[in-house]
């Protein structure tokens, strides 16, 4: 099923600053195989333009903020990202496309395999034939 939603995480932390345990079952609902970082995007750059068959991810702005851009082929909706404590969780055929990069943004996702190209949609006219062909068959 193809869903997307904010989650936030509990943060820790005295006099000396903060901390953000991130734990496999427990705030995160799956099993995490993949880290990875984004960070120095330029202005005015945009990301992702793709949508994953299986995949599941975390996306956290650790640092400054950025704006998703969800699809999931009837609505678009915007989500911005600007609190290290909160996380977006895409899960199933969700096109995603990352803009509005601040200066300063570090945004790490979790994901819940490793890279596989051919879990990829890169073409938007094909994500919308096959979520068309998987609403038809649910």
């Amino acid at each position: 099923m193809a869903s997307y939603k904010l989650v936030n995480f509990k943060t820790l932390g005295d006099e000396r600053g903060s901390l953000i345990a991130i734990e496999q079952g427990y705030n995160a609902p799956f099993e995490i195989k993949r880290v990875y970082y984004i960070f120095d995007t330029k202005e005015g750059v945009e990301r992702g333009f793709h949508a994953h068959i299986n995949l599941k991810q975390i996306a956290i702005a650790v640092k400054g903020s950025c704006t998703f851009v969800l699809d999931n082929g009837t609505k678009r909706e915007e989500i911005k990202l600007t609190n290290p404590n909160q996380g977006l969780f895409i899960e199933g055929l969700i096109w995603r496309e990352m803009k509005n990069f601040s200066f300063d943004c570090v945004l790490i996702v979790l994901a819940s395999e490793h890279y596989n190209e051919s879990d990829y949609i890169r073409d938007y006219n094909k994500f919308l034939e096959v979520v068309k062909n998987v609403s038809c068959i649910s």
